[in-house]
């Protein structure tokens, strides 16, 4: 079903021409071929209304599904000239995400935690020549796993605050203090996340680190209000099934690593658009 995108590419075009204004785009680091007839705006619409489309395959969406919009896209080149063009528009990607984590508000109240990207099937970790050097061998819960781990930094709207990509096997605890330099209040995850060291820094400085406890560990006693949202720590968890699962966030085609980041970040600006996102509410508390 063909949607109206006249706001989308509005709001794509005037943001790419802002960032060509103001020379704030990131240089590329190969030497371009030519100059393509389609402009980076249609491209940059066309990679995010994948994500707003039905469709599960980029390519079927290509082909089939963007057919419907021939009268906005009159200078479509092919589908192999567009998989080339994809990583071009990867600079304005990453500027409109860091924009977005500027518009997420400071309630005081955040939510931390990582999951895993695979990037290949565990059968053909040994054969993935694509992310040598760039993705790890790494294990969660569900079994070990070759490819990348999202630090995602959230608050109670399911606003994005700040995000890093690290290998398969870093620890979730390193990349906190530098996604959480810029919040104070609290700050919750899960007991992954436990270490005096980094509790001691955070809260230095204003951030207060909530976990649950580790089996043997001493009890302690922790404010009903900080209880009730600890215990509410599984709006990231939604997050993530949201990225996964509706937007298609995790998958172990990708032949290129520009396109496989093109691909990660516009997913997540799809879902930085997305006008509703769950949230958690604080009327649970019984009023003096």
């Amino acid at each position: 079903m063909k949607k109206d995108i006249t706001a989308l590419f509005c709001f794509v075009d005037d943001f790419v021409k802002f960032s060509d204004k103001s020379n704030s785009y990131l240089p590329i680091s190969r030497k371009l071929t030519r100059t393509p007839e389609i402009s980076y705006s249609e491209i940059l619409t066309i990679v995010l209304l994948y994500h707003r489309s039905p469709c599960k395959n980029f390519k079927y969406f290509y082909i089939s599904y963007l057919q419907l919009y021939k009268a906005e896209f009159r200078m479509i080149p092919s589908y192999n000239r567009f998989i080339a063009l994809k990583a071009r528009v990867l600079s304005y990607l990453v500027l409109l995400l860091e924009w977005y984590f500027t518009q997420a508000k400071t309630t005081g109240i955040s939510y931390i935690d990582a999951t895993s990207l695979a990037v290949c099937h565990p059968k053909r970790i040994s054969r993935n020549k694509t992310f040598a050097g760039l993705a790890a061998l790494g294990k969660t819960t569900k079994g070990w796993f070759f490819g990348l781990k999202l630090h995602l930094l959230i608050n109670e709207n399911g606003e994005i605050q700040n995000l890093k990509l690290t290998k398969g096997n870093v620890d979730d605890r390193m990349p906190v203090p530098a996604m959480t330099n810029s919040i104070t209040g609290l700050l919750f995850g899960d007991k992954g996340y436990i270490k005096q060291d980094l509790f001691n820094e955070l809260h230095q400085r204003g951030l207060k680190l909530v976990t649950g406890i580790k089996k043997g560990m001493k009890n302690k006693l922790i404010p009903i209000f900080e209880k009730i949202l600890l215990r509410k720590r599984s709006i990231i968890e939604t997050v993530f099934s949201v990225l996964k699962y509706s937007f298609e966030l995790e998958h172990t085609r990708h032949r290129s690593i520009w396109n496989a980041f093109v691909h990660i970040l516009s997913t997540l600006v799809a879902y930085c658009m997305k006008p509703t996102k769950p949230t958690i509410t604080k009327n649970y508390l019984i009023q003096n």
